[in-house]
């Protein structure tokens, strides 16, 4: 059974339980399994040699997830074709594409945790009460450690994209 962090968030200021472990800077990254639409899978692999800016929100179709996955999608074209911007949801990859080509979001690859919510659970970011993945940012070197990360004590906050920002910059 995974761990479970009871209170380590709260949403709307009621405690929310969280999930797996708490990851670390200098942790390896875990490696993944993400949806990229219904047929086709992505894994931490498939982006290798990259430094990856990983924005994990709970759904694409509210304000705040709605107003970071924008804010990396620009910060993405400064940052130059070694870095990705990785946004991973639970949201159905048909949500996740319509969603980009109404916000015009093109720099942004995004990925679904809907079938088994592993991301979620490996990262520490699935909320047990919701069953979405909590609002979090990683910054992952080339090799896959964690270089950076960012666990919202409240879900309707938005993360420091600045030091987001200059935590990839610093790879570069």
């Amino acid at each position: 059974m995974a761990q479970e962090r009871t209170g380590a968030a709260t949403f709307k200021g009621n405690p929310i339980t969280l999930i797996g472990p708490e990851l670390k800077v200098g942790d390896q990254a875990p490696d993944f399994t993400l949806s990229k639409n219904l047929v086709e899978d992505a894994s931490l692999k498939d982006f290798a040699g990259k430094i990856k800016l990983i924005s994990v929100v709970p759904s694409l179709d509210t304000g705040v997830c709605d107003a970071q996955t924008r804010r990396f999608n620009v910060e993405a074209g400064d940052l130059g074709d070694n870095v990705v911007v990785l946004t991973v949801s639970v949201d159905l990859p048909f949500a996740q594409a319509r969603w980009c080509g109404a916000a015009g979001v093109d720099r942004v690859v995004t990925l679904s945790d809907y079938k088994t919510r592993s991301f979620g659970e490996d990262y520490g970011v699935l909320i047990k009460e919701f069953q979405l993945d909590m609002r979090s940012i990683f910054v992952l070197d080339a090799e896959d450690r964690i270089t950076y990360v960012e666990y919202l004590p409240e879900m309707t906050d938005s993360p420091n994209f600045e030091q987001a920002i200059s935590a990839v910059k610093a790879l570069l």
